[in-house]
């Protein structure tokens, strides 16, 4: 398998990251505004409030939608097509880009619920997700 390209923490979303690497999915929330950020950013979106938390979350949530690429999307996939492409919305709001796993790709559908997956990829661990 080709080497991959792999995120790269940031001190702003570290966080995140060593949530993942200890099976936890850890998001930010404003208490001003009372709503869950992703991406991890320094000021909470719309109010610019600098009252940014971590607290863990379940992962649990639904496939908001999907596609199934069936050529690779890059070198580095080229052996793992199909590739089972989806954003997925938390029960708590924000929606992740990610992979599905673990799921025939004629199983999948919208407002499918899926749970995390931690998948330990050199020095990071990937969220991915699989059905609940």
């Amino acid at each position: 398998m080709p080497d991959r390209p792999l995120p790269q923490p940031t001190p702003t979303s570290q966080p995140f990251w060593d949530g993942l690497r200890q099976g936890r999915v850890l998001l930010q929330f404003s208490p001003s505004s009372g709503q869950w950020v992703f991406y991890p950013r320094n000021r909470a979106p719309g109010t610019l409030a600098g009252d940014l938390e971590w607290r863990e979350v379940s992962g649990e949530g639904t496939v908001y939608t999907f596609t199934i690429a069936r050529r690779p999307t890059a070198p580095a996939w080229a052996e793992d097509v199909p590739q089972l492409i989806a954003v997925v919305e938390l029960d708590e709001g924000p929606r992740l880009t990610t992979e599905l796993v673990d799921v025939a790709p004629e199983a999948i559908h919208i407002g499918m619920r899926v749970r995390p997956v931690f998948q330990d990829e050199g020095p990071v661990t990937m969220l991915r997700f699989a059905p609940a």
